[in-house]
């Protein structure tokens, strides 16, 4: 899940959170035209949710910021799932070219 974490905000209320900034990919990013923000992220996360993970999608909420990308929710298992998978992603140059490969075929602007 690194760079990702996932915390207890309240009882039984969970985020999962990345800095972001702060990845391997970050450079990456930015030579494929986006920002890596918490707006960018969220992005990512939408895209390997629906094209990955489609059992995830309702599971959590997601309320990125500039500087973060955060989903939240009272789900611990399925934020855990999403966290494994966008750490693949923030750790793995070939797989985020291919979700941002994934994303133009699609028509799927990041809001970044």
């Amino acid at each position: 899940m690194t760079p990702l974490k996932l915390i207890e905000t309240d009882a039984g209320k969970y985020s999962l959170l990345l800095n972001a900034g702060t990845t391997e990919v970050d450079e990456l990013i930015e030579e494929l035209g986006h920002e890596p923000n918490g707006y960018f992220w969220e992005g990512v996360a939408r895209l390997v949710v629906e094209h990955e993970a489609p059992d995830l999608d309702g599971r959590f909420g997601y309320d990125p910021e500039a500087g973060m990308f955060c989903a939240y929710g009272t789900d611990r298992a399925a934020l855990a799932e999403l966290g494994e998978l966008l750490g693949g992603v923030a750790t793995d140059g070939d797989r985020l070219r291919a979700l941002v490969a994934l994303a133009q075929a699609t028509g799927v602007e990041f809001d970044d």
